[in-house]
């Protein structure tokens, strides 16, 4: 299977067709998800087959019964495919320890999967975590932060 056809895949079936059991077939059971921060030292770097992906998947559901993910953009080189993709959502369940605030969420997100035989090997995640904690009211507004820094 073309590596952008595994993608979309992943995103439209999994994600917003909430058909997690195709995992098993769309991602290698050594998948490692790299999780890029904008902090010091090397990337954190996890093995993530799919019962692993699975789980975080059905969280992130859970506390967003909502959710769904549009493809912004998205291009490919060779085994590599990239997407620039948003997800929107009512946070309507408990999600990484922050009680539901009910709120309406856009997450933007973008991943590099690196797709060898028809199935997702490695991945490279950045979420835009400051716009979504800022939405969840955890973090002040940008302004209030940087006025406190001043």
């Amino acid at each position: 299977m073309d590596p952008l056809e595994v993608v979309r895949r992943f995103f439209q079936e999994v994600w917003n067709g909430r058909r997690l059991e195709l995992l098993d077939e769309l991602v290698h059971p050594n998948c490692v998800t790299h999780q890029l921060r904008s902090v010091r030292g090397s990337v954190e770097s996890l093995p993530r087959g799919p019962a692993a992906l699975r789980d975080h998947i059905a969280g992130w559901l859970k506390a967003f019964p909502d959710i769904s993910v549009t493809t912004d953009l998205q291009t490919a080189l060779g085994p590599n495919v990239a997407s620039w993709v948003t997800m929107r959502g009512t946070h309507r369940g408990v999600w990484q320890g922050v009680l539901p605030t009910n709120r309406e969420t856009t997450i933007r997100t973008v991943a590099q999967h690196r797709v060898e035989n028809g199935r997702i090997v490695e991945d490279w995640v950045m979420v835009e975590a400051l716009g979504l904690f800022q939405q969840l009211r955890l973090v002040p507004p940008t302004p209030e932060l940087l006025a406190a820094g001043r």
